[in-house]
């Protein structure tokens, strides 16, 4: 009470009120957690009761006397679980819902991308151009993606580019009309947002949604504990602030669910599209295991990329300063002096 400056009646129009003008949801954590629990209150009310005809007494130590307070507050602990759930639940919703975003875009761009289609063909038909000569390996049907980091480290014979490099200026020249313009588009899914995939878990998406439904059933179980014992005049604001949170709380948690069902379904289609297995000791194929070969080769592909576009930039500023210059060498001419022949200057020239 001393180090948060506040008396008991800025508390308790805090919980009764739900106005944390004065009383932030923090300070509110803190009173929460140090409330007095049972036996403690049982025993400050015996001291209270035991000494209350006795003028010798000892009074009640300040600590004490602010649990005791605080108990005073109608039904404070089941008000303030319910206040604390309701600040925290957006924010914890909104982080779910962020991840799975990020996981569904990228599941979508794998599924329906041409660009990325295009990128995997060509690295098909690069591969069976250079074993075309080799049984086993020339005019292949497919391969598996574990290959696609390995393209860096495949070079020429001159050791002056690598396989990667020459696919990602091909794809450029042939397969981007906007190849060395700010307005050119990466053709893969970012390596950030890969990595961010290749590091999430069904499993934990599972267990925040279990924790959530979990609390929200106890929120609602509290917030009837205050239905229930509440006077009248307790009752609002908190009965129409609960009621309105709870019906949105739940229609917001079984979006979240259905919607991480739908992507959890598009992944595992999308690992059988790919024809990608699962890991030694895996029953299914992990985010992390599809996600973080991507993630490498995207890496890769994304700095050539850069590159690239950088030469082809240079390339039409060289170009455009050569039409400028050769336009400008055909514009210029010399200005000859005009050497009169009219009667007048022959009269001129004999005089």
């Amino acid at each position: 009470m001393s180090s948060i400056h506040l008396d008991m009646r800025d508390i308790q129009n805090a919980v009764l009120n739900m106005d944390n003008a004065v009383v932030d949801h923090e300070t509110l954590q803190a009173l929460y957690e140090n409330r007095a629990q049972t036996d403690e209150l049982e025993g400050i009310k015996k001291h209270m009761k035991s000494s209350k005809d006795k003028e010798a007494s000892k009074p009640l130590d300040k600590p004490e006397q602010f649990l005791f307070q605080l108990s005073e507050i109608p039904n404070f602990s089941e008000r303030v679980f319910c206040i604390l759930f309701q600040s925290t639940f957006q924010e914890c919703i909104t982080s779910i819902l962020r991840k799975v975003e990020i996981l569904q875009s990228v599941c979508k761009t794998f599924q329906s991308s041409p660009s990325v289609l295009r990128v995997l063909g060509l690295v098909l038909a690069f591969g069976n151009f250079m074993n075309g000569g080799n049984r086993s390996r020339g005019q292949a049907d497919g391969f598996t993606l574990d290959i696609l980091p390995k393209l860096k480290d495949v070079k020429s014979s001159d050791n002056s580019q690598s396989l990667l490099c020459y696919i990602v200026a091909y794809y450029l020249r042939h397969f981007d009309e906007d190849a060395g313009k700010e307005t050119c588009v990466y053709p893969l899914p970012e390596p950030q947002d890969l990595f961010q995939a290749s590091q999430m878990k069904f499993e934990d998406f599972q267990r925040d949604m279990r924790r959530l439904r979990k609390d929200l059933s106890a929120c609602s179980a509290e917030m009837e504990k205050v239905f229930k014992l509440s006077s009248e005049e307790n009752l609002q604001p908190f009965k129409d602030n609960m009621d309105m949170f709870l019906s949105q709380a739940k229609t917001e948690l079984e979006m979240q669910e259905e919607q991480l069902a739908n992507i959890q379904k598009l992944f595992f289609e999308l690992t059988v599209s790919f024809s990608v297995k699962p890991k030694s000791g895996e029953k299914e194929v992990s985010l992390n295991t599809f996600f973080s070969v991507w993630h490498e080769f995207s890496t890769d592909f994304k700095e050539q990329w850069k590159r690239q576009n950088k030469l082809m930039l240079q390339e039409r500023v060289k170009k455009a300063e050569e039409c400028f210059k050769q336009a400008r060498e055909k514009a210029s001419y010399s200005v000859k002096p005009k050497h009169a022949t009219g009667i007048k200057a022959k009269l001129g020239q004999k005089i």
